[in-house]
């Protein structure tokens, strides 16, 4: 069956002729670790809407791997900008302050979850706020461990590295790791670590338990710094943990006196229906960091926390020539604007509504549809070969993907088997636009998954 579309239109072959040469371009000039996933080179975008240089027409549920969470190129984004390359481009702002850096510090300390004083420092990346975010524990506790999750995904330098979990392709050959991590088990209710026969309850009364553990066999309590978690685990399949996990941890961690580094980078600026997800838990964490959607693409990263912890480190400890540039910082506050102007919380709360009433009702049609899990917008699908032995279907997700791809709609894969497809559509997606995707990405599930 062929969806018909209003948004998509796919006029050449994917990749189409220019596109191609492009590519071809790529592999010759580029090394072969920047690998491309999609096939098709892009010209112009703009909400939930990409075109490439070969005149087709996308819709984008990627959202540049969860950059884009006010849509491409915002109309009130793009202005900010263009006013702002006008002024002035770069002074580095440790040397010749500018408004803009403080008047986002400023809007986002305000909303540091659980409230209290908090301050806020800006970076370039989501690696570096995790980087810096240990910098900070460390000087502020005099300790050097750091306790991370299985799963998880903290970026691609060097201590993020290590405090990532999945081996391929992030971590394998890329060693010796930081020193002073260690690792502990994260709570996933469909894949219950700890025997399929137990309860839910008896899942996270063991996960909880090895946790406590690490600090009786892995190391002590007086010598770990922070505990870094994701609320949500993103690039490990869009994970959704028990609602009694981080106030669990939150607890774990003040009895042994460590710090609580929450990793905002995916699942803030309103990924999960709260403008960060850890206001759900109802808990305060020490450091949170964050980044991606932040400035709608323009590289910026962002560290707060509590005012004390954040000045552990003495003057001059972190920093750096381009962190927190004019153009992220002006870009952010229009972010902010539109978060405020849109009501965005309430659009993303509707989109992860109507995509788990949507994805559910494909699982009664689709037997490989292990899963269907997500917190606000935050959605996804896990596939597996048989829901019995739950064993993944990495197959069935790339073709799935593939196809989608060369019928007009980009998505991603998550998890360590990439069996998961992730949604991450701009939070502002038309419904019409949002159900075009959706249709396609049923009616290829359908076809793919009797093949």
């Amino acid at each position: 069956m062929t969806t018909a579309t209003k948004y998509v239109s796919i006029k050449t072959a994917i990749p189409g002729p220019k596109s191609k040469a492009v590519l071809d371009r790529i592999d010759k000039a580029t090394p072969r670790a920047v690998s491309i996933y999609t096939p098709l080179v892009a010209d112009r975008a703009h909400g939930s809407l990409l075109d490439d240089i070969d005149g087709n027409t996308f819709i984008d549920l990627t959202g540049g791997v969860g950059v884009l969470n006010v849509g491409h190129t915002h109309d009130k984004v793009r202005k900010a900008l263009h006013e702002q390359v006008d002024r002035f481009l770069h002074t580095d702002f440790t040397m010749i302050p500018y408004e803009s850096y403080v008047q986002l510090a400023e809007r986002l300390s305000a909303l540091f979850p659980g409230g209290g004083p908090a301050t806020t420092v800006f970076f370039n990346s989501g690696a570096e706020a995790v980087e810096n975010a240990i910098k900070i524990a460390r000087a502020y506790t005099k300790r050097k461990g750091i306790i991370a999750f299985d799963r998880a995904f903290h970026g691609r330098t060097l201590m993020a590295m290590t405090l990532t979990s999945k081996v391929h392709p992030y971590k394998a050959g890329m060693g010796p790791y930081a020193p002073e991590v260690y690792r502990v088990p994260f709570p996933y209710p469909y894949r219950c670590e700890f025997g399929q026969g137990n309860s839910s309850h008896e899942c996270e009364e063991s996960c909880y338990a090895a946790i406590e553990r690490a600090l009786l066999l892995q190391v002590a309590p007086e010598d770990v710094a922070a505990v870094i978690v994701e609320p949500v685990q993103g690039e490990g399949g869009f994970i959704v943990p028990p609602p009694s996990f981080l106030p669990w941890l939150r607890k774990f961690t003040e009895k042994h006196n460590i710090l609580l580094i929450v990793d905002e980078v995916q699942t803030g600026f309103g990924r999960t229906g709260t403008f960060f997800a850890t206001e759900q838990s109802g808990i305060r964490p020490d450091i949170l960091t964050m980044a991606k959607s932040i400035a709608d693409g323009i590289p910026l990263s962002g560290v707060m926390g509590r005012s004390e912890v954040m000045d552990g480190p003495g003057d001059s400890q972190i920093g750096g020539t381009y962190v927190g540039n004019p153009l992220g910082t002006v870009a952010g506050n229009a972010v902010l604007d539109v978060f405020e102007e849109e009501h965005l919380l309430d659009q993303a709360k509707a989109q992860g509504e109507h995509l788990m009433k949507r994805m559910r009702s494909l699982s009664q049609e689709v037997k490989q549809i292990g899963d269907v899990r997500g917190l606000g917008a935050m959605v996804a699908i896990e596939l597996v070969q048989d829901r019995t032995t739950k064993e993944p279907d990495s197959a069935l997700a790339e073709r799935v993907l593939q196809t989608c791809m060369q019928r007009g709609v980009l998505m991603l894969k998550a998890g360590i088997y990439g069996n998961v497809v992730r949604f991450l559509a701009p939070l502002n997606t038309p419904l019409d636009v949002l159900d075009e995707a959706v249709d396609i990405l049923s009616d290829v599930l359908r076809t793919e998954s009797v093949r």
